[in-house]
């Protein structure tokens, strides 16, 4: 079975104001015990911290680690008066300051402004590959996939105290960066890193570790990395949007093996299909890559399921519409029930199959 493993980035929240808090350090130092080859680690900004877990054969592993990391850090955070919460957007913040590290200093002069309140996080997901020409391959396979992974992973709809009207704010807040969305189709890993470095040349990314295309062969394990999704309400959705990620890079390297070759797509089609889905989540339009028109976003859902061989099933409900129904008695009612929600639906007795 293809490996897969998931890097899961969440707020912390002051438990008193609910504001965003800027205790990242504090709380990673107080995590314990974690699964074998999990991690946890500081992101740009010290009001988030992120959960990595090891390489997992089954999905089944996946999930008890997604479960152990969620309560290790809700543990730690606790212990910081701060709560743990699962959303791709805060619902109420506060200045956030930078953390600590030369490349995050780095990173900060760079972009300026554009990541001076960029508290957005995301759930990436790893699926093992024999190379990375593989990798560069299996790209060109799920550029027409991302945008209905990105609508059915939709958590991120409030920003500020106000509801944007988007399913994924995280995503209109990430596509400001320079050559963000749905990466262009490359012939072969080299011609990937020259495009990469093409834009570090242009000095628009920092180096060649770091690129904001959707999907990427990773810079460190010899992964495809998917960083369309927001982070996930639960552990079980992290885990669902894992399941159908790496059937997608399975599908591409059967399709390689039979010499099936990626088709083109119209690269504004795509960035539309982006936009829309990050606009309405499964709620509402889609853009289909194929025909460059709008369909039914359950269409493409359906689609997706038959493509990889899944079962027809019913949608179920995105993060977005979950908080918009929790922000009904207000946003701090929504921000206690993130909280919530990341602890209490993080049951092993249940894992995923």
């Amino acid at each position: 079975m293809t490996t897969v493993g998931v890097e899961e980035e969440f707020l912390l929240v002051d438990e008193a104001t609910r504001l965003t808090v800027p205790r990242a350090e504090a709380v990673l130092k107080r995590v314990a015990e974690l699964p074998p080859g999990a991690n946890t680690h500081r992101e740009l900004l010290g009001t988030q911290v992120e959960f990595a877990s090891g390489v997992c054969e089954d999905l089944a592993g996946l999930h008890g680690q997604l479960v152990a990391g969620r309560h290790a850090l809700a543990r730690a955070a606790a212990e910081e008066g701060a709560l743990l919460v699962p959303s791709g957007t805060p619902v109420l913040s506060a200045p956030a300051p930078l953390a600590d590290g030369d490349r995050f200093r780095q990173i900060a002069d760079l972009y300026a402004g554009q990541v001076a309140d960029y508290q957005c996080c995301g759930c990436h997901v790893h699926v093992g590959v024999p190379d990375r020409e593989t990798a560069v391959a299996v790209l060109n396979h799920l550029r027409p996939w991302l945008p209905t992974l990105l609508a059915l992973s939709v958590n991120s709809p409030f920003s500020h105290g106000r509801d944007t009207g988007f399913g994924s704010w995280r995503m209109v807040e990430q596509s400001r960066f320079p050559g963000s969305g749905v990466p262009p189709r490359f012939g072969s890993a080299a011609e990937y890193d020259a495009a990469v470095r093409r834009l570090v040349d242009c000095g628009v990314l920092a180096d060649a570790a770091m690129t904001f295309w959707l999907a990427r062969p990773s810079p460190r394990y010899p992964t495809v990395e998917v960083r369309v999704a927001d982070t996930a309400v639960t552990a079980a959705e992290a885990v669902f949007q894992a399941g159908l990620t790496r059937a997608l890079v399975d599908r591409a390297v059967a399709d390689l093996a039979a010499g099936r070759e990626a088709p083109e797509f119209d690269q504004q089609v795509l960035a539309a299909a982006v936009w829309t889905a990050s606009r309405y989540g499964v709620d509402g339009p889609g853009v289909d890559p194929w025909r460059g028109a709008t369909v039914p976003a359950a269409d493409l859902v359906r689609r997706l399921l038959d493509h990889v061989g899944g079962e027809p099933a019913a949608i179920p409900p995105t993060g977005a519409q979950r908080q918009r129904r929790a922000a009904e008695g207000g946003p701090t009612a929504l921000v206690d029930w993130l909280a919530s929600m990341c602890i209490a639906s993080a049951d092993p007795g249940n894992p995923p199959t």
